[in-house]
């Protein structure tokens, strides 16, 4: 019989495998599961004293969570950089958020907000002014990117990056300017993010040891969301093999902690095909090993196929040229057998993208080489039918949660339904996957992504999706597990809990296959596990979990601020006093717009009124509707 070294037990387990789709227990070795099932059995059969035995309290087990296009290497060298407004409630949360960080960030540093937020998570439905911005931080440069569409920079930071009235505005993009052609400080993309990616590139980086450590951090903040694994889908201004060093000594050194597939984009406009020509010669595909292996090309192939989704902005129309650029790259990796991806915003680019793949399929056969459409909001059944026909596959992400209400309010609410239409990509075949596109387009929580693809609604609370597109949180579950894994070709060996595959899972502090809707994106996990090795562990698990390491440097946002906004109690009100606390199951208030801490104006608690029986979380009501609680009082 084989010797387990761990056994976990009293759980619900939703195993992702069809053919035994729930348990109680399961037993793990040499880093796989050697056994599900019940607890007797197992308890019986691999209990002996030298096991690790975790009673997991009756709670939710998952297998841990795939998200399948992410930028995990670009966030982690600047996590340790960055103010998170993500989750954050309230617009004066953010702002009081921001004006601590300026108080402590040291001269020439920058306070950076960038990402991961939408004005319509905020009570005041509003951004910030670029008043209410100088008046916090008059002398430290403050950028503040709100998704793809725009950032604000304060006048200290249009002072460090030497913005006057004689800088142009690069092509596709716009710098605002006052009456007397002086930069306002805020740039819009106008349709494309290079005027936003160039503008913050020029601020202070992370010396390397920092970097190890940002990146460390980064991984434990996915661990605390349940995420296992990871395809980075590349990104700008992240060039090989530079900005791997970082992740790779991690890997080396055994610190990896999520299992991460990366894919090389292109940082060259036309020069493409000599960045791939030099990358297919010279690095072997799926090289690696289980926790960090190269996962082919993409998602930016060439320059000239990139439709930005600025649904603030018209859709792009991309250049004659393209087609001609494209097809010479994608005929180099057809033929050195390396897996594609290409970001495809819009049905109109999607029909072009696919004439150039059908050509090149006619003359070297693609077959069953693994290639993806990335997020494919628009596309149409026709198209669908054509990726399916090629043996592609479509990896969605929750940006439509953080800019449904810019797409509805452009094209309409009846064009937002189906947008992206993962009802009929699943119904025709094709394998879907879910992300998140984290960092900067929209948050890395994947909790707010399975909110948004099994209840319809986004960040703000628009109910996008009705019976036609809203898919069942089991579905949306597995779109997240085995479902991503194929898109690193894993899908034989992760994203099920079962004998054989990899002892990755996740133990929710709330069961998302029974909580209400509201409650989804609020989840954490309480024990998450890769390869049989905690990970990441809290509350009745705690004592498990792996030592912790110090934050680098010691003004970074994360210290005072954590990551993703928690308003579980004992940290919503104490933001700052412990970098690593989270506190209990989320009361209903964590459900809801509301400030945290103390007000402003009044020095009432906030936390007074969410606990009283007046309607103060009805924004449409008397009280409501002035954007503080305290007004109750």
């Amino acid at each position: 019989m084989i010797q387990a070294a761990t056994v976990l037990y009293n759980g619900k387990i939703h195993t992702a495998d069809e053919n035994h789709p729930s348990a109680t227990a399961v037993a793990i070795k040499d880093g796989k599961f050697i056994a599900v099932g019940d607890d007797a059995s197992l308890l019986n059969a691999y209990g002996q004293s030298d096991v690790t035995k975790i009673d997991l309290k009756g709670k939710r087990v998952i297998p841990g969570l795939i998200d399948s296009h992410t930028h995990l290497i670009r966030g982690g060298l600047n996590y340790n950089l960055e103010l998170r407004w993500d989750g954050v409630p309230s617009l004066a949360d953010a702002l009081r958020m921001l004006k601590r960080q300026v108080a402590i960030t040291p001269s020439p540093q920058w306070v950076r907000v960038v990402g991961g937020w939408t004005e319509h998570q905020f009570a005041e439905k509003r951004m910030p002014t670029l008043d209410e911005i100088n008046e916090i931080a008059p002398d430290t440069p403050v950028f503040i990117m709100h998704l793809y569409d725009r950032a604000f920079l304060n006048r200290a930071a249009l002072r460090a990056v030497g913005f006057t009235k004689n800088t142009p505005a690069p092509p596709g993009g716009m710098i605002q300017r006052n009456g007397n052609g002086e930069p306002t400080g805020l740039m819009l993309a106008s349709p494309n993010a290079m005027i936003l990616y160039s503008t913050l590139a020029k601020g202070p980086r992370l010396p390397y040891e920092q970097q190890l450590n940002s990146t460390r951090h980064f991984m434990t903040e996915l661990n605390r969301f349940g995420i296992t694994s990871v395809i980075d889908a590349g990104g700008g201004f992240q060039n090989y093999p530079d900005d791997y060093k970082v992740i790779n000594e991690l890997n080396e050194n055994g610190q990896l902690t999520i299992r991460i597939a990366y894919n090389l984009f292109t940082q060259r406009p036309k020069q493409e095909f000599e960045d791939f020509e030099h990358w297919t010669s010279s690095v072997k595909v799926h090289q690696g090993d289980d926790m960090y292996r190269h996962n082919g090309a993409g998602e930016m192939l060439v320059f000239s196929a990139a439709d930005f989704e600025n649904f603030v902005q018209p859709r792009p129309d991309l250049p004659d040229t393209m087609e001609e650029e494209l097809e010479k790259i994608v005929r180099l990796l057809v033929e050195h057998r390396w897996p594609f991806r290409l970001h495809a915003t819009y049905n109109e680019s999607i029909s072009r993208f696919l004439n150039v793949f059908e050509k090149v399929n006619r003359e070297i056969p693609f077959d069953g080489l693994t290639w993806m459409f990335d997020h494919a909001e628009t596309i149409d059944e026709k198209n669908i039918d054509r990726v399916k026909a090629l043996g592609g596959g479509i990896a969605i992400q929750s940006r439509m949660a953080f800019q449904g209400e810019y797409f509805s309010d452009r094209y309409g609410p009846s064009a937002a339904a189906q947008t992206p239409p993962v009802k009929k990509m699943i119904a025709a075949g094709v394998p879907v996957g879910g992300g998140t596109d984290a960092t900067r387009v929209s948050s890395y929580n994947p909790w707010v992504a399975l909110y948004w693809l099994a209840v319809g609604k986004t960040v703000g609370g628009l109910q996008l999706y009705g019976d036609a597109n809203v898919i069942s949180r089991e579905k949306a579950l597995e779109l997240y597990t085995r479902g991503s894994a194929w898109f690193s070709g894993e899908q034989e060996v992760k994203g099920v809990i079962k004998a054989g595959y990899f002892a990755d899972l996740a133990v929710l502090d709330n069961d998302y296959l029974q909580v209400n809707d509201e409650a989804i994106k609020s989840i954490e996990s309480v024990l998450t596990v890769v390869g049989g090795k905690i990970v990441y562990a809290k509350d009745d698990f705690a004592s498990f979990a792996p030592p912790s390491i110090p934050i680098l440097p010691d003004w970074s946002p994360i210290i005072t601020n954590g990551g993703y906004y928690s308003s579980k109690s004992g940290y919503a009100d104490s933001i700052g006093s412990h970098q690593d606390e989270r506190g209990p199951v989320a009361s209903p208030a964590a459900h809801v717009h509301c400030c945290a801490g103390s007000c402003d104006v009044h020095g009432h608690a906030h936390e007074r009124a969410r606990s009283s029986n007046i309607p103060v979380n009805n924004y449409t009501a008397f009280w409501g509707v002035f954007g503080c609680s305290c007004f109750a009082f």
